[in-house]
């Protein structure tokens, strides 16, 4: 984590002490009577006003998911906030319906990303849902549309204060599990293509994770240009499924070398790769590229490794870095470009523009989101385990819909055999290691005892010397 970041986490971290905050109803309130003169009827009216409004404000309960410390899976609780979050200028409340679940997420819980403040801090950067209620200075919302979010963090939750501009409005048609899936992945292939890759007709497009989210808007993306070859990873299990969706050379990477594949295709190499794995793969990426080809690096995967950091995976990730001298760009004519989308949340203009043109793609019916699973909050640890184990295609979701009864029984007796589980295998290691313990100490008899019958056999020897004198 940088260290140019910390500020921004401090003030983050005031900024989500103040949500807590009681807020007051924006716009539909009755203009301040502070500034009344006093003894005036609307003076006298205020402190009824007060009375009648508080209990509303001190009852107003919300769920929010919040990561509580770096680790596993458990380590993202759902928990029950009160106080109605307040709204600033420039904001709207938004009821949010669905949100998205990211890679950076999953690197988030594990402490890898650096744009999540310090835990306790409720992640997600997508979300859809319908606007509640709009602070001053909002002119282009207003309360029961439907919007798209997209923000830095805190947007698992049911309710969710975030600033007007960091909204986009659902077209009609589009489901709420739609929007979700679609400001991060989308942006993130769009502009990396567009903005960065400069793609054009009749070039050659390496798409890691193709069954992915990122990997599937890529897909789609590429395909609104004529003549593009894709070239998508994926585990062959899915390769049906991307190929149906525009990848033109599906690659199973668990067992062929995606290198050797994609030369026995294109032996000069790629216009533009996009890689989200980092490390050596970087290196491979690069050495992909044919003349004035592009590589675009937006992750690293491969640090990623099980619930919990895996230290030797990052230090692996860290010692395979890709790095290069400017006179090799120069001599070999390619470019190696950085995106984050995190970084880019103050460019809202840029943001826009780009998801202006995805909105109308989707009108067109040329982009559209793909829905691998929806999950209840409760669930976030299952959603969390689909994506990091590989076993999405598409976009995974999760929902604010109340859980019903009978699947919470179901989850709490799941929760329960993993608790029995959890004990089982405790008790099968403590017997291990005590059997062990009780091999070690056989052993340590069967080798005292040569010992001692040679201690015997010298007891005997002193004995007979002494007789014999």
């Amino acid at each position: 984590m940088s260290g140019e970041d910390a500020p921004a986490q401090q003030q983050n971290a005031v900024d989500q002490k103040q949500e807590t905050k009681p807020a007051e109803e924006p716009k539909a309130e009755p203009p301040k009577t502070e500034s009344a003169p006093a003894g005036t009827a609307e003076a006298a009216a205020t402190p009824a006003a007060t009375t009648d409004k508080a209990p509303e404000e001190e009852t107003f309960t919300y769920r929010a998911l919040v990561l509580t410390g770096y680790g596993g899976y458990d380590k993202v609780k759902l928990q029950v906030k009160k106080g109605k979050p307040a709204l600033k200028a420039g904001e709207v409340l938004v009821r949010v319906k669905a949100c998205g679940l990211n890679f950076a997420d999953l690197m988030a819980r594990q402490g890898l990303y650096d744009r999540l403040p310090s835990p306790p801090v409720t992640p997600g950067m997508e979300c859809s849902g319908v606007v509640e209620a709009v602070g001053d200075e909002v002119t282009d919302r207003k309360v029961g549309d439907k919007v798209m979010v997209l923000n830095r963090y805190g947007l698992w939750q049911d309710v969710a204060a975030v600033p007007a501009s960091h909204t986009f409005l659902i077209p009609d048609g589009m489901t709420f599990e739609e929007a979700a899936a679609l400001p991060v992945n989308y942006i993130t292939a769009y502009m990396m293509l567009f903005d960065f890759g400069n793609l054009r007709p009749n070039q050659s497009v390496l798409v890691h994770s193709a069954a992915g989210g990122v990997g599937i808007a890529a897909t789609q993306l590429c395909k609104t240009v004529k003549d593009v070859t894709v070239f998508g990873t994926a585990s062959a299990s899915k390769h049906e499924t991307i190929s149906s969706g525009g990848v033109t050379h599906p690659i199973d990477y668990r067992t062929k070398d995606y290198v050797e594949e994609v030369r026995k295709i294109s032996p000069k190499g790629l216009d533009i790769i996009l890689d989200p794995l980092g490390g050596s793969d970087t290196h491979k990426a690069y050495n992909l590229l044919k003349p004035m080809g592009k590589l675009i690096t937006y992750g690293a995967a491969n640090m990623l490794a099980g619930q919990k950091k895996n230290l030797l995976a990052v230090a692996k990730n860290w010692y395979h870095q890709f790095s290069i001298h400017t006179l090799s760009l120069i001599q070999g004519n390619k470019s190696v470009c950085g995106f984050h989308l995190g970084y880019l949340d103050g460019e809202t203009e840029l943001i826009t523009q780009a998801m202006n043109t995805i909105l109308d793609l989707y009108k067109q019916g040329k982009v559209k989101p793909c829905i691998d699973s929806t999950w209840h909050l409760e669930q976030v640890g299952e959603a969390m385990r689909k994506m990091q184990e590989r076993n999405n295609i598409g976009k995974v979701i999760l929902t604010t819909e109340p859980m019903p009864e009978e699947e919470k029984k179901e989850e709490t007796k799941k929760e329960d055999k993993k608790e029995d589980k959890k004990k089982d295998d405790k008790k099968k290691e403590d017997k291990k290691k005590d059997d062990g313990k009780k091999e070690e100490k056989k052993e340590e008899k069967k080798k005292e005892e040569p010992k001692k019958e040679e201690k015997k056999e010298e007891e005997k020897k002193e004995e007979a010397k002494k007789e014999e004198k």
